[in-house]
């Protein structure tokens, strides 16, 4: 795909795969991303979640997030999320951070850029790797005979 795309042609095609993956899809069954990956919080975020809490910002932060000094945000502290609770709902439900919120992000423009990133994504979500599933055989993407 990297070098047979066009990048606005790959951007419609991706959006059109998430829009019609997701459709019909429930992520509380899975939360793979939950459980692999931490939440991340920009400043701004934090307030919010924390008055969802009930608890302050200061408390927010010193119980459930460390400071990602090469990222200049915050993530949540464990692995699963501190906050996935045990049906697959969000316990920040609408204030959880932006990053959760778009994962996996295949509805984001300038997808053909981050393809190679993309390929972590398609390690944890099933409907990501259906998309890529699906623009392989877009692309007439052959596996390589092994001799």
């Amino acid at each position: 795909m990297k070098n047979h795309a066009d990048e606005e042609e790959l951007d419609k095609q991706f959006l059109a795969l998430h829009n019609e993956l997701f459709a019909d899809y429930d992520c509380r069954k899975c939360r793979n991303c939950c459980k692999m990956y931490k939440g991340t919080f920009q400043e701004d975020e934090l307030e919010k979640a924390a008055g969802y809490m009930n608890i302050t910002t200061d408390q927010f932060k010193d119980f459930f997030l460390e400071f990602d000094e090469i990222g200049y945000n915050y993530e949540t502290r464990h692995r699963p999320c501190d906050f996935l609770d045990e049906d697959g709902e969000c316990k920040l439900g609408s204030m959880k951070p932006e990053s959760c919120k778009t994962y996996p992000h295949t509805n984001q423009p300038e997808r053909l850029g981050s393809l190679y990133s993309m390929l972590n994504v398609v390690e944890v979500c099933p409907v990501a790797f259906e998309i890529f599933e699906r623009l392989k055989e877009i692309y007439r993407f052959k596996s390589r005979r092994r001799y």
